[in-house]
């Protein structure tokens, strides 16, 4: 709960006028996304194809829950580490994506007032904070 008041008198994103931006480096996607993520993720896809059926017919038939199933992912890796329960994770949440198996699945952009979060403090909150402060 302190995070999130903290959080809120920072005002991340909101700059007055005349006032210094944080600095950051430049946007890279190679070092903010993973290209072997996604190749990781697309090779398990096919595989699973012939192992299981068709991803479109096992999700949206609800023969298999995404979500109950990313869930188990996620526990093996928090016991393991073994980073291949985060990508066959990622999946699942794919197939719940394309195959919603939730009574309310919809899409829509939120505002950040509406975001779930994040679980710790960003280096942008930190960037505000030592302006403000030090």
């Amino acid at each position: 709960m302190r995070v999130l008041a903290f959080r809120k008198r920072l005002k991340i994103g909101s700059k007055k006028k005349g006032e210094r931006k944080m600095s950051f480096d430049e946007f890279n996607l190679s070092q903010e996304y993973s290209e072997e993520f996604d190749r990781l993720r697309k090779n398990r896809v096919e595989q699973s194809f012939y192992k299981y059926g068709p991803a479109r017919k096992n999700y949206r038939t609800g023969y298999v829950k995404a979500i109950p199933s990313m869930e188990r992912c996620l526990v093996k890796y928090n016991e393991t580490g073994n980073r291949e329960y985060l990508v066959d994770a990622a999946n699942y949440l794919m197939f719940e994506y394309m195959f919603p198996q939730h009574p309310k699945a919809h899409f829509r952009q939120t505002p950040s007032e509406e975001s779930a979060g994040i679980v710790g403090i960003s280096v942008a909150e930190m960037e505000k904070y030592k302006e403000e402060n030090c």
